[in-house]
């Protein structure tokens, strides 16, 4: 596992209206696999880290994420690469999922499912899975790469800290260093 400050990708599309920023870290882990659906030992060493009452959740988020990169994305050519680099930093989890393939191009509407409409129309079942399990979805402007963000409760905190005061927090947080870090990048 390489363990290297990621490049960002500067054009990113962004799914919710408050979005938080890459980690800090200085360190990310990164694994990559040839296009495969055998995910299971890759999906156990994404996971490790993470606390076991959300681990079933987040694993049928990213086996989401990465079965859409290896088939979707790279036409399960074992001849291309899905990229995984993942980081852990205040509270949150963050994977970053990158194809080699022609690019995904979001639906403008995303229908997915509710009590009038129960099937999953344009965005699909995989896209609806993805924003129920993490709290922050957005692709990159080409659409090789997709951010998957989950907030944890940090350890350090008290329970009467809520995930909003947190989340606002970190945002002024990362507008107040965000122009010092994009000029030392």
């Amino acid at each position: 596992m390489n363990t290297s400050f990621p490049g960002e990708s500067s054009n990113l599309i962004y799914s919710a209206t408050s979005v938080v920023k890459s980690p800090a870290a200085n360190r990310w882990e990164s694994l990559s696999f040839t296009s495969t659906l055998y995910l299971c030992p890759i999906l156990d060493a994404l996971l490790e880290p993470t606390p076991d009452p959300l681990r079933d959740e987040l694993r049928l988020g990213l086996q989401e994420a990465l079965v859409n990169a290896a088939k979707h994305g790279n036409g399960l050519d074992p001849q291309k690469v899905v990229s995984v680099r993942y980081a852990r930093a205040h509270g949150y989890y963050w994977w970053i999922v990158t194809d080699q393939g022609n690019g995904f191009e979001r639906p403008a509407a995303c229908l997915c499912p509710s009590t009038e409409s129960p099937l999953v129309s344009e965005c699909g079942r995989g896209l609806y899975i993805l924003h129920q399990v993490f709290d922050q979805v957005c692709w990159s402007e080409d659409g090789k790469e997709v951010h998957l963000i989950k907030q944890m409760q940090p350890s350090f905190l008290p329970g009467w800290v809520s995930a909003v005061f947190m989340m606002r927090a970190i945002e002024a947080w990362w507008r107040k260093w965000l122009p010092i870090s994009i000029r030392s990048a």
